[in-house]
């Protein structure tokens, strides 16, 4: 624990160093802050300590157990019967049971046949099932399906945690975004205030008239809205980033100095690192694997319906001997024998339990079949989206570029007196959307390729 708290300790101190020296918190340290820490996560590592306790339960089938039991009865001053039996069970793998015994019994009204010597009787013996139950029995498939539940668990887990870095990565994208885009309005903010100054200052000379002053106020304001509306995106985006972030127990806050990574899209092939073949990786989904041990889990019950349509035999027999030091320690012809047998005559229950467990197996196949394929395509769709998306960010590039050399223009034709300044503004935020256009690109490019590496079972 002491080791624990001073770990937790410097990650905080790393982050708060982080914070105050590049002010940059990039995706991979949020991402392991996420996995690390975050509520759900740890939550979801409980299913391994929860299939690991049903592990040991299923093995409890196989612990010896003592048994005692101890019966006396006396009326009016005559011992009717005192009984005391006392033994260990030792179960085996399979349909085989190992027992050792002591009885020393004794009354007036003892029934004879559990008659014992003065000193007592002991007895070692086994009782096995010849039949059902000797390959295959419920105890030895409940210890194999609880192995099969600690995969199941892993599996589990992982299909959480990936879920959880998906939301995350969402989070920690739009707050990329949301700063981007507050970062294009603070610059064309800075633009018409500048705008507006000038054609303050040409006004004042003569040269503006008064209605281009009143029309560059309008656009200043115009653009102090849509800055503010940006910051506030800022710190919405940036409350829900920070509730995947915690250090230890306790959620951290994010710096007001805080920004996020503007190379991501440039890096985030190698930060997720990417599989390279998704037919590869779709064969190990955490999904599939999933089914896999479902139906490996169907199959055990499908062996134990099976086994129940054998015909119940169980043998059981006791080599008896006296204390130790009689004539008769070891004499093999003193034992107890005991057979038993049993079977339905038409099986009906055993039969129809068989097939419903052959239906559950065909419907897993189903369900497997079904999620393969529509894990593939949506693999295939989400790489064309990807495709896509690299495409229009080319094509709407070129578009910014132009729109740009469009404004620059026409703000030399406005100093020149050959353009008014709504043509000005116009241009200006034609050349706006185009660049929001490009942070939308990107944050839409980022979420794909998490998809996308989340369809092909994340890490």
């Amino acid at each position: 624990m002491k080791f624990r708290l001073i770990y937790i300790f410097l990650l905080f101190v790393s982050l708060s160093a982080t914070a105050q020296s590049s002010s940059v918190l990039t995706f991979s340290e949020y991402m392991a802050y996420v996995k690390s820490y975050h509520p759900l996560v740890r939550q979801a590592d409980l299913l391994i300590s929860e299939s690991e306790a049903k592990l040991m339960k299923a093995r409890g089938a196989l612990d010896p157990k003592i048994e005692l039991q101890g019966d006396e009865k006396n009326f009016s001053s005559k011992n009717y019967f005192s009984k005391l039996d006392a033994g260990i069970k030792i179960p085996l793998g399979y349909g085989v049971e190992v027992k050792g015994g002591y009885s020393n019994n004794a009354g007036y009204y003892l029934d004879p046949e559990s008659t014992t010597p003065e000193q007592g009787l002991y007895a070692l013996g086994v009782k096995a099932s010849l039949l059902r139950d000797l390959l295959t029995n419920e105890r030895m498939a409940m210890i194999k399906a609880a192995r099969i539940y600690q995969d199941q668990a892993a599996v589990k887990q992982k299909l959480l945690v990936n879920d959880i870095v998906l939301e995350a990565s969402n989070a920690y994208f739009l707050w990329l975004k949301s700063y981007l885009e507050q970062e294009v309005y603070k610059q064309f903010y800075a633009n018409s205030e500048q705008r507006f100054k000038a054609v303050k200052k040409s006004f004042e000379m003569g040269d503006k008239p008064a209605i281009d002053t009143l029309e560059a106020r309008i656009n200043v304001n115009k653009r102090s809205l849509q800055l503010e509306k940006a910051k506030l995106d800022l710190v919405k985006a940036g409350l829900k980033m920070t509730a995947y972030i915690w250090i230890g127990d306790t959620p951290a806050d994010l710096s007001a100095s805080m920004i996020p990574d503007t190379e991501l899209t440039d890096k985030i092939d190698a930060v997720l690192a990417m599989a390279e073949s998704s037919a590869t990786v779709l064969s190990v989904h955490p999904k599939l694997i999933k089914l896999g041990l479902d139906s490996d889990v169907l199959e055990l019950e499908q062996r134990l319906k099976r086994n129940n349509l054998l015909p119940r035999l169980d043998l059981q027999y006791n080599l008896l001997t006296q204390p130790v030091g009689n004539t008769e320690f070891i004499n093999t012809d003193n034992y107890k024998l005991g057979v038993s047998m049993s079977m339905p005559l038409f099986y009906r229950k055993e039969r129809a339990e068989l097939n419903l467990v052959k239906y559950k197996m065909e419907r897993v196949e189903y369900e497997r079949s079904a999620v393969s394929t529509v894990l593939s395509n949506k693999v295939k769709a989400i790489e064309a989206e990807i495709d896509s998306y690299y495409e229009q960010s080319r094509i709407a590039k070129v578009l910014n570029q132009d729109q740009n050399i469009l404004l620059d223009g026409e703000e030399r034709k406005f100093n020149m007196g050959e353009s008014s300044l709504f043509l000005v503004n116009s241009r200006e935020s034609k050349l706006i959307d185009s660049q929001l256009k490009l942070v939308d690109l990107d944050y839409r490019l980022l979420f794909a390729k998490a998809q996308l590496f989340n369809l092909r079972g994340g890490r």
